[in-house]
């Protein structure tokens, strides 16, 4: 079974003020993600930035034939949220989940699309 890849921005600090020692929102939400027990729904992965500051901890999802989207406004307790999206995400043809068919946390997260 195929499932889409999620880059998770483990640098995003979400316009938060952080000790020098302390976990981004990002890396908080990317490890929430990987400690989740539907975790498996995506082939999860780090990225270093994705130029999305000012729109909260972000995201990438994609998979091959699919819309590539940008997902913002996002942190750790939306996890399984998250991976919900992601399995409606895999499971349309063109990777387009409606907001009426999100997670109601996530029905503003989607920041772009770019074509496969």
């Amino acid at each position: 079974m195929t499932v889409p890849v999620l880059h998770v921005c483990v640098t995003c600090r979400a316009g938060e003020a952080l000790a020098e020692d302390a976990p981004t929102p990002g890396r908080l939400l990317h490890d929430a993600v990987a400690a989740h027990p539907q975790a498996g729904r995506v082939d999860l992965r780090e990225v270093m930035c994705l130029a999305s500051c000012d729109h909260g901890c972000a995201a990438a999802i994609h998979m091959p034939g699919k819309w590539r989207y940008l997902l913002g406004r996002l942190a750790a307790p939306l996890a399984g949220d998250l991976l919900e999206y992601a399995a409606r995400y895999a499971e349309h043809p063109t990777g387009t989940v409606l907001p009426s068919k999100r997670p109601a946390s996530l029905s503003r997260m989607i920041l772009g699309r770019m074509p496969s």
